[in-house]
């Protein structure tokens, strides 16, 4: 008897927390945003040591590696940033790429930024920072990688709320810092017509393109009076490096 107490009480650890995971409360849902093309946002870190990382290690939720250099990962939920977005922290100069999500950031507008260490992570804490959104991410996409983990709730809500927005990434002219689908898929020309309606961020292209590109220095004049580059300029460099 004492034999089969000793071995059934792994399966009750495993019950007891899984229970209790079912039962932890979702993050407090914030309202989404408006999607712009520079935007304040929350920012935070994470590593691939952490507790909650381990089982992953260097994996992102999509499938890919976890990256740390000319472009860096970053989680966020992804009815708000689809994976594939790309940004640039304006403080930093440093350009991210959204290719993974988590628990904490369900429901929330705050951005994970993936660091090569704890200590790293903890030098960056908590930091409200200026993104510059070079290119958005494919929704369709996010939302079938999300639609196929619905069963951990963190995923379905982020799913649910994407699919409730879905009609908002497909207007065929949104406003300036929106995206619009590329209809005619990754070798369409991502430029939009020339028209009078306002430029909208192009579609990202398949993360494999997006790898390789470089990071954007704003451009500086020679007038000591000058201002940095626009956020436009900056974003047409971005885009015409990854062609």
């Amino acid at each position: 008897m004492r034999h089969l107490i000793v071995q059934a009480l792994p399966l009750v650890g495993c019950l007891f927390i899984v229970g209790c995971s079912s039962t932890k409360p979702l993050p407090k849902y914030e309202k989404p945003m408006a999607r712009a093309a520079v935007m304040k946002v929350r920012t935070t870190a994470y590593t691939h040591s952490e507790s909650d990382h381990v089982e992953y290690g260097r994996k992102t939720a999509l499938g890919t590696t976890l990256q740390c250099g000319p472009i860096h990962s970053a989680a966020a939920d992804w009815s708000r940033w689809p994976a594939g977005s790309i940004f640039r922290i304006r403080e930093t100069g440093e350009i991210f790429q959204v290719d993974d999500y988590g628990w904490a950031l369900s429901g929330t507008n705050t951005i994970d930024l993936y660091k090569p260490s704890k200590a790293a992570m903890n030098q960056w804490g908590v930091k409200r920072v200026t993104i510059e959104n070079l290119r958005w991410g494919d929704p369709q996409r996010s939302l079938s990688i999300l639609r196929g983990r619905s069963r951990f709730r963190h995923v379905k809500r982020m799913a649910d709320q994407l699919e409730e927005r879905m009609a908002e990434w497909m207007q065929p002219s949104a406003p300036a810092g929106d995206m619009q689908l590329a209809a005619a898929g990754p070798a369409a020309d991502p430029r939009p017509a020339q028209t009078d309606a306002p430029r909208a961020i192009p579609v990202a292209q398949p993360v494999q393109r997006i790898a390789m590109a470089q990071p954007v220095t704003p451009a500086r004049s020679s007038s000591p009076t000058s201002r940095p580059a626009s956020t436009q300029a900056t974003r047409e460099a971005f885009l015409n490096s990854v062609r």
